[in-house]
């Protein structure tokens, strides 16, 4: 019961943070921060929302990519324990 419990609240807990995380997330790294500046500077309509959204796109699939590796890895490792009938 407790562990049901436990998993419960976790899965909420990161639910929560995982729906917050994109609110504050700037992803660029330096160099495309560098370059959108400079464009900037030289035309001032240029938009960044797009590339902005295109690095946390880029950035999520490894991130998947290692979570299906780690959950078949441990479905394998892991095998399933048969509840005992009394």
């Amino acid at each position: 019961m407790k562990k049901t419990l436990f998993a419960a609240a976790f899965t909420l807990f990161l639910g929560v943070m995982l729906s917050l995380a994109p609110l504050t997330a700037r992803a660029q790294c330096t160099m495309c921060k560098s370059q959108v500046e400079a464009a900037r500077q030289e035309r001032d309509d240029y938009d960044v929302a797009g590339l902005n959204k295109g690095i946390v796109y880029m950035m999520t699939v490894p991130y998947i990519l290692m979570g299906a590796v780690g959950y078949f890895w441990y479905r394998r490792t892991h095998p399933k324990v048969k509840a005992a009938k009394a």
